[in-house]
Protein backbone atom coordinates (compact mmCIF):
# COMPACT_ATOMS: atom_id res chain seq x y z
CA UNK A 1 0.00 0.00 0.00
CA UNK A 2 1.53 3.26 -0.85
CA UNK A 3 2.53 5.43 2.07
CA UNK A 4 0.06 8.33 1.72
CA UNK A 5 -2.87 6.16 2.02
CA UNK A 6 -0.92 4.01 5.15
CA UNK A 7 -0.43 7.42 6.85
CA UNK A 8 -3.69 9.08 6.42
CA UNK A 9 -6.02 8.24 9.03
CA UNK A 10 -3.24 8.19 11.48
CA UNK A 11 -1.99 12.06 10.47
CA UNK A 12 -6.12 12.79 10.60
CA UNK A 13 -6.42 11.27 14.09
CA UNK A 14 -3.03 13.56 15.37
CA UNK A 15 -4.57 16.41 13.99
CA UNK A 16 -8.14 15.77 15.29
CA UNK A 17 -6.21 15.18 18.46
CA UNK A 18 -4.28 18.39 18.82
CA UNK A 19 -7.34 20.63 18.11
CA UNK A 20 -9.22 18.96 21.19
CA UNK A 21 -6.21 20.06 23.32
CA UNK A 22 -5.78 23.31 22.18
CA UNK A 23 -9.08 24.07 22.01
CA UNK A 24 -9.49 22.90 26.01
CA UNK A 25 -6.65 24.75 26.80
CA UNK A 26 -8.41 27.86 25.16
CA UNK A 27 -11.28 27.34 27.32
CA UNK A 28 -9.16 26.88 30.44
CA UNK A 29 -8.44 29.93 32.98
CA UNK A 30 -5.14 31.29 33.99
CA UNK A 31 -3.58 29.23 31.12
CA UNK A 32 -1.36 31.59 28.59
CA UNK A 33 -1.53 30.91 25.07
CA UNK A 34 0.84 29.40 23.26
CA UNK A 35 4.05 31.13 21.52
CA UNK A 36 3.65 32.39 18.26
CA UNK A 37 6.25 30.34 16.30
CA UNK A 38 4.82 26.88 18.15
CA UNK A 39 2.93 24.19 16.90
CA UNK A 40 0.40 24.71 19.31
CA UNK A 41 0.34 28.70 18.88
CA UNK A 42 -0.47 27.63 14.71
CA UNK A 43 -3.41 25.07 16.22
CA UNK A 44 -4.08 27.58 18.51
CA UNK A 45 -4.77 30.37 15.54
CA UNK A 46 -6.41 28.06 13.11
CA UNK A 47 -8.80 27.07 15.62
CA UNK A 48 -9.36 30.80 16.92
CA UNK A 49 -10.19 31.36 13.25
CA UNK A 50 -12.75 28.91 12.80
CA UNK A 51 -10.77 26.72 10.06
CA UNK A 52 -10.02 23.24 10.25
CA UNK A 53 -6.07 23.07 9.24
CA UNK A 54 -3.83 22.41 12.46
CA UNK A 55 -0.50 21.31 12.79
CA UNK A 56 0.10 18.70 15.07
CA UNK A 57 2.72 18.40 18.00
CA UNK A 58 5.80 16.70 17.19
CA UNK A 59 5.66 12.56 17.10
CA UNK A 60 7.39 10.65 19.96
CA UNK A 61 10.44 8.94 18.75
CA UNK A 62 9.26 5.77 16.62
CA UNK A 63 5.88 7.26 15.63
CA UNK A 64 4.65 6.43 12.02
CA UNK A 65 8.03 4.76 11.34
CA UNK A 66 8.56 3.56 7.73
CA UNK A 67 11.41 0.76 8.95
CA UNK A 68 11.88 -0.40 12.51
CA UNK A 69 15.35 -1.49 13.80
CA UNK A 70 14.74 -3.69 17.06
CA UNK A 71 16.26 -5.96 19.05
CA UNK A 72 19.56 -6.09 21.20
CA UNK A 73 23.01 -7.04 21.16
CA UNK A 74 22.55 -10.05 23.16
CA UNK A 75 19.39 -11.46 21.27
CA UNK A 76 20.01 -9.84 17.72
CA UNK A 77 18.75 -7.21 15.01
CA UNK A 78 15.11 -7.05 13.28
CA UNK A 79 14.83 -4.37 10.85
CA UNK A 80 11.32 -4.40 9.29
CA UNK A 81 10.48 -1.88 6.51
CA UNK A 82 6.49 -2.14 6.64
CA UNK A 83 5.81 -4.84 8.25
CA UNK A 84 7.82 -6.61 6.05
CA UNK A 85 11.47 -8.29 7.37
CA UNK A 86 14.09 -7.47 5.89
CA UNK A 87 17.23 -7.75 7.99
CA UNK A 88 17.44 -10.42 11.12
CA UNK A 89 21.10 -10.91 12.28
CA UNK A 90 23.91 -9.95 15.09
CA UNK A 91 24.95 -6.63 13.42
CA UNK A 92 23.54 -3.60 14.44
CA UNK A 93 24.93 -0.76 11.96
CA UNK A 94 23.81 -3.61 9.10
CA UNK A 95 20.74 -3.62 10.40
CA UNK A 96 20.38 -0.04 10.30
CA UNK A 97 22.09 0.47 6.71
CA UNK A 98 19.36 -2.59 6.09
CA UNK A 99 16.63 -0.03 7.45
CA UNK A 100 17.50 2.91 5.24
CA UNK A 101 18.06 1.08 1.80
CA UNK A 102 14.91 -0.31 2.29
CA UNK A 103 13.23 2.87 1.93
CA UNK A 104 11.60 3.40 -1.22
CA UNK A 105 14.01 4.06 -3.82
CA UNK A 106 13.99 7.60 -6.43
CA UNK A 107 11.35 8.76 -3.40
CA UNK A 108 10.61 13.14 -3.30
CA UNK A 109 8.89 12.82 0.17
CA UNK A 110 10.62 11.44 3.09
CA UNK A 111 10.03 8.20 4.63
CA UNK A 112 11.52 7.59 8.01
CA UNK A 113 13.65 4.70 9.98
CA UNK A 114 13.23 4.74 13.56
CA UNK A 115 15.79 2.52 15.60
CA UNK A 116 14.26 1.54 19.01
CA UNK A 117 17.78 -0.48 19.85
CA UNK A 118 20.84 0.79 21.73
CA UNK A 119 24.17 -0.83 20.60
CA UNK A 120 27.85 -0.09 19.50
CA UNK A 121 27.98 0.57 15.56
CA UNK A 122 31.44 -0.12 15.48
CA UNK A 123 34.05 1.45 13.44
CA UNK A 124 31.32 2.47 11.11
CA UNK A 125 29.68 5.43 9.82
CA UNK A 126 26.41 5.61 8.75
CA UNK A 127 25.46 7.95 5.08
CA UNK A 128 21.88 9.31 5.11
CA UNK A 129 20.88 9.71 1.36
CA UNK A 130 18.35 12.68 0.34
CA UNK A 131 14.55 12.32 1.71
CA UNK A 132 15.61 10.49 4.92
CA UNK A 133 14.14 10.84 8.74
CA UNK A 134 16.75 8.81 11.02
CA UNK A 135 15.64 8.79 14.98
CA UNK A 136 17.36 6.54 17.07
CA UNK A 137 15.29 6.20 20.23
CA UNK A 138 17.81 4.28 22.31
CA UNK A 139 21.40 5.19 22.08
CA UNK A 140 23.41 5.15 19.56
CA UNK A 141 27.45 3.87 20.75
CA UNK A 142 30.10 4.84 18.17
CA UNK A 143 33.34 3.83 17.13
CA UNK A 144 35.97 5.70 15.04
CA UNK A 145 36.51 5.96 11.26
CA UNK A 146 38.92 9.13 10.27
CA UNK A 147 37.82 12.03 8.98
CA UNK A 148 34.14 10.64 8.79
CA UNK A 149 31.09 10.93 11.36
CA UNK A 150 29.42 8.10 12.64
CA UNK A 151 25.74 9.76 11.09
CA UNK A 152 26.52 11.65 7.95
CA UNK A 153 24.62 13.47 5.01
CA UNK A 154 27.04 15.07 2.43
CA UNK A 155 25.41 16.61 -0.96
CA UNK A 156 21.82 15.49 0.02
CA UNK A 157 18.36 17.32 0.80
CA UNK A 158 15.62 17.15 3.21
CA UNK A 159 16.99 15.24 5.94
CA UNK A 160 15.91 14.72 9.58
CA UNK A 161 17.15 13.45 12.42
CA UNK A 162 14.12 13.84 14.99
CA UNK A 163 15.62 12.10 18.25
CA UNK A 164 19.61 11.13 18.97
CA UNK A 165 20.97 9.93 22.17
CA UNK A 166 24.95 9.15 20.89
CA UNK A 167 27.75 7.91 23.00
CA UNK A 168 31.49 6.72 22.60
CA UNK A 169 34.80 7.88 20.41
CA UNK A 170 33.59 9.04 17.18
CA UNK A 171 35.97 11.46 15.30
CA UNK A 172 32.94 13.17 14.36
CA UNK A 173 29.81 12.62 15.80
CA UNK A 174 27.58 14.25 13.44
CA UNK A 175 29.32 15.36 9.54
CA UNK A 176 27.29 17.24 6.91
CA UNK A 177 28.36 19.17 3.82
CA UNK A 178 26.39 20.82 0.60
CA UNK A 179 23.06 19.58 2.73
CA UNK A 180 19.56 21.46 2.18
CA UNK A 181 16.97 21.28 4.24
CA UNK A 182 18.08 19.73 7.67
CA UNK A 183 16.72 19.32 10.73
CA UNK A 184 18.13 18.26 13.96
CA UNK A 185 15.45 17.71 16.64
CA UNK A 186 16.53 16.80 20.11
CA UNK A 187 20.46 15.53 19.90
CA UNK A 188 22.40 14.27 23.11
CA UNK A 189 26.16 13.76 22.42
CA UNK A 190 28.21 11.92 25.40
CA UNK A 191 31.49 11.30 23.27
CA UNK A 192 34.95 11.26 24.15
CA UNK A 193 36.83 12.09 21.18
CA UNK A 194 35.98 14.03 18.34
CA UNK A 195 33.94 16.73 17.65
CA UNK A 196 30.17 16.79 17.97
CA UNK A 197 28.73 18.25 15.25
CA UNK A 198 31.02 19.45 12.25
CA UNK A 199 29.42 21.21 9.16
CA UNK A 200 32.71 20.79 7.09
CA UNK A 201 35.12 23.66 5.41
CA UNK A 202 36.53 22.72 2.63
CA UNK A 203 33.05 21.22 0.38
CA UNK A 204 30.20 23.14 -0.91
CA UNK A 205 28.31 24.83 1.35
CA UNK A 206 24.72 24.18 2.87
CA UNK A 207 21.40 26.05 3.37
CA UNK A 208 18.10 25.90 5.43
CA UNK A 209 19.76 24.01 8.34
CA UNK A 210 17.29 23.98 11.77
CA UNK A 211 18.29 22.63 15.70
CA UNK A 212 15.68 22.38 17.88
CA UNK A 213 18.41 21.35 21.47
CA UNK A 214 21.37 20.33 21.15
CA UNK A 215 23.46 18.74 24.38
CA UNK A 216 26.73 18.00 24.37
CA UNK A 217 28.76 17.06 27.73
CA UNK A 218 32.46 15.86 27.58
CA UNK A 219 33.37 16.58 23.88
CA UNK A 220 37.00 17.28 23.82
CA UNK A 221 36.75 19.42 20.67
CA UNK A 222 33.69 21.69 19.73
CA UNK A 223 29.90 20.49 20.37
CA UNK A 224 28.71 22.28 17.33
CA UNK A 225 31.44 23.78 14.71
CA UNK A 226 29.82 24.91 11.07
CA UNK A 227 31.09 26.72 8.21
CA UNK A 228 29.57 28.03 4.99
CA UNK A 229 25.78 28.14 5.96
CA UNK A 230 22.87 30.00 4.95
CA UNK A 231 20.38 29.53 6.98
CA UNK A 232 20.74 28.67 10.41
CA UNK A 233 17.84 28.17 12.83
CA UNK A 234 18.99 26.79 16.70
CA UNK A 235 16.64 26.98 19.33
CA UNK A 236 19.39 25.79 22.49
CA UNK A 237 22.65 24.47 22.86
CA UNK A 238 23.99 23.60 26.14
CA UNK A 239 27.53 22.63 26.30
CA UNK A 240 28.70 20.80 29.62
CA UNK A 241 32.87 19.91 29.97
CA UNK A 242 33.07 21.15 26.12
CA UNK A 243 37.33 21.19 25.60
CA UNK A 244 36.69 23.82 22.71
CA UNK A 245 34.12 25.69 21.81
CA UNK A 246 29.94 25.35 22.73
CA UNK A 247 29.11 27.10 19.78
CA UNK A 248 31.07 28.05 16.74
CA UNK A 249 29.71 29.46 13.49
CA UNK A 250 32.18 30.15 10.60
CA UNK A 251 31.53 31.68 7.14
CA UNK A 252 27.63 31.60 8.05
CA UNK A 253 24.76 33.80 7.14
CA UNK A 254 21.12 34.75 8.24
CA UNK A 255 21.46 32.63 11.31
CA UNK A 256 18.99 33.30 14.10
CA UNK A 257 19.96 31.60 17.65
CA UNK A 258 18.17 31.30 21.21
CA UNK A 259 20.01 30.55 23.86
CA UNK A 260 23.89 29.07 23.69
CA UNK A 261 24.77 28.05 27.50
CA UNK A 262 28.04 26.93 28.64
CA UNK A 263 29.61 25.46 31.65
CA UNK A 264 33.29 24.33 32.02
CA UNK A 265 33.92 25.37 28.01
CA UNK A 266 37.04 26.06 26.28
CA UNK A 267 39.00 25.87 29.46
CA UNK A 268 43.10 26.84 29.06
CA UNK A 269 42.21 28.12 25.32
CA UNK A 270 41.34 30.82 23.04
CA UNK A 271 37.78 29.17 22.13
CA UNK A 272 34.27 30.19 23.53
CA UNK A 273 30.97 29.34 25.07
CA UNK A 274 30.11 31.56 21.66
CA UNK A 275 32.29 32.14 18.87
CA UNK A 276 32.54 33.71 15.70
CA UNK A 277 34.92 33.47 13.13
CA UNK A 278 36.74 33.75 9.56
CA UNK A 279 34.08 36.15 7.89
CA UNK A 280 31.26 35.06 9.88
CA UNK A 281 27.92 37.10 9.30
CA UNK A 282 25.92 39.33 8.36
CA UNK A 283 22.08 39.25 9.40
CA UNK A 284 22.69 37.03 12.71
CA UNK A 285 20.96 37.17 15.76
CA UNK A 286 21.48 35.28 19.21
CA UNK A 287 18.82 36.14 21.72
CA UNK A 288 21.27 35.00 24.88
CA UNK A 289 24.61 33.71 25.65
CA UNK A 290 25.29 32.45 29.10
CA UNK A 291 28.76 31.54 30.29
CA UNK A 292 29.97 29.75 33.48
CA UNK A 293 33.74 29.48 34.34
CA UNK A 294 36.15 28.00 31.24
CA UNK A 295 37.61 29.88 28.90
CA UNK A 296 35.99 32.98 26.84
CA UNK A 297 32.63 33.76 27.26
CA UNK A 298 31.65 35.11 23.53
CA UNK A 299 34.54 35.57 20.61
CA UNK A 300 34.14 37.49 18.03
CA UNK A 301 37.28 37.20 15.35
CA UNK A 302 38.66 37.01 12.13
CA UNK A 303 36.30 39.97 10.32
CA UNK A 304 33.30 38.41 11.22
CA UNK A 305 30.27 41.04 10.85
CA UNK A 306 26.54 41.63 11.28
CA UNK A 307 25.76 39.70 14.54
CA UNK A 308 23.49 40.93 17.61
CA UNK A 309 23.13 39.55 20.98
CA UNK A 310 20.28 40.54 22.97
CA UNK A 311 22.11 39.59 26.23
CA UNK A 312 24.49 37.80 27.55
CA UNK A 313 25.10 36.63 31.61
CA UNK A 314 28.61 35.69 31.53
CA UNK A 315 30.46 34.72 35.13
CA UNK A 316 33.90 33.74 35.86
CA UNK A 317 35.65 32.63 32.81
CA UNK A 318 38.97 31.93 32.76
CA UNK A 319 40.16 34.14 29.74
CA UNK A 320 38.42 37.20 28.45
CA UNK A 321 34.43 37.49 29.47
CA UNK A 322 34.14 38.81 25.84
CA UNK A 323 36.86 39.35 23.42
CA UNK A 324 35.95 41.78 19.46
CA UNK A 325 39.15 41.64 17.57
CA UNK A 326 38.66 42.39 14.01
CA UNK A 327 34.81 42.54 13.47
CA UNK A 328 32.28 45.39 12.29
CA UNK A 329 28.57 45.88 13.27
CA UNK A 330 28.29 43.63 15.87
CA UNK A 331 25.61 44.51 18.85
CA UNK A 332 25.70 43.41 22.79
CA UNK A 333 22.31 44.97 23.53
CA UNK A 334 22.47 43.89 27.42
CA UNK A 335 23.50 41.74 30.33
CA UNK A 336 26.13 40.90 32.81
CA UNK A 337 29.39 40.23 33.28
CA UNK A 338 30.69 39.43 36.65
CA UNK A 339 34.35 38.15 37.43
CA UNK A 340 36.35 36.63 35.51
CA UNK A 341 38.42 37.81 32.68
CA UNK A 342 38.24 41.10 30.92
CA UNK A 343 35.61 42.94 28.79
CA UNK A 344 38.47 42.83 25.46
CA UNK A 345 37.94 45.11 22.34
CA UNK A 346 40.83 44.27 20.01
CA UNK A 347 42.95 44.21 16.98
CA UNK A 348 45.68 42.26 14.71
CA UNK A 349 47.04 43.97 11.82
CA UNK A 350 46.41 41.46 9.62
CA UNK A 351 42.20 42.42 9.34
CA UNK A 352 40.60 45.77 9.51
CA UNK A 353 39.92 46.98 12.55
CA UNK A 354 37.14 46.94 14.89
CA UNK A 355 33.98 48.96 13.54
CA UNK A 356 30.65 49.78 14.18
CA UNK A 357 30.45 48.28 18.10
CA UNK A 358 27.74 48.79 20.31
CA UNK A 359 28.03 47.61 23.78
CA UNK A 360 25.59 47.92 27.01
CA UNK A 361 26.27 45.63 29.97
CA UNK A 362 26.66 45.93 33.43
CA UNK A 363 30.00 44.81 34.19
CA UNK A 364 31.26 43.92 38.31
CA UNK A 365 34.53 42.84 39.12
CA UNK A 366 36.57 42.80 36.31
CA UNK A 367 38.16 44.86 33.65
CA UNK A 368 36.75 46.95 30.44
CA UNK A 369 39.55 47.61 27.61
CA UNK A 370 39.64 48.72 24.32
CA UNK A 371 43.09 48.80 22.54
CA UNK A 372 43.62 49.64 20.01
CA UNK A 373 40.38 52.44 19.59
CA UNK A 374 37.98 51.19 16.66
CA UNK A 375 36.10 53.26 14.59
CA UNK A 376 32.68 54.29 15.72
CA UNK A 377 32.62 52.55 19.05
CA UNK A 378 30.07 53.11 21.16
CA UNK A 379 29.72 51.70 24.94
CA UNK A 380 26.68 51.87 27.43
CA UNK A 381 27.99 50.55 30.80
CA UNK A 382 27.03 50.25 34.93
CA UNK A 383 28.58 47.82 36.94
CA UNK A 384 32.07 48.77 39.52
CA UNK A 385 34.07 47.10 36.89
CA UNK A 386 37.30 49.61 36.02
CA UNK A 387 37.05 51.00 32.51
CA UNK A 388 40.10 52.27 29.45
CA UNK A 389 37.84 53.14 26.47
CA UNK A 390 38.26 55.51 23.93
Amino acid sequence: MAPTSRRRPRLLAAGVAALSVVVSLLAAPGVAAAPTGTAAGTAARTAASGTTAVAAPAAACGDGADALVTGSQSSGFTTAYRGRTVYQGSSYVDAIRRGISALTPGRTSQEKVSVMASAWIGNNAIDLPSHTSFEVCGTLDTGYVAGRGAIQAVGVEDVSIPYLKITGAPYFALRFADVHGLHLGQIDMRTTRGIGIRFERDLPGSTNVRMDSVYASGVPGHAIETWHINGLTIGTVTARNVGESGLLIQGTSNATIGTVDGDNVATGTGYATFRMANANGPNITVNRVKSRGGGRGVFCVSNSRGARINSVDLASNGNNSILIENCSDITIAGGTVNGGGEVRLAARTEFPNNRNIHITLRVDNTSVRESPCGENTTWSLTGNGSRNIC
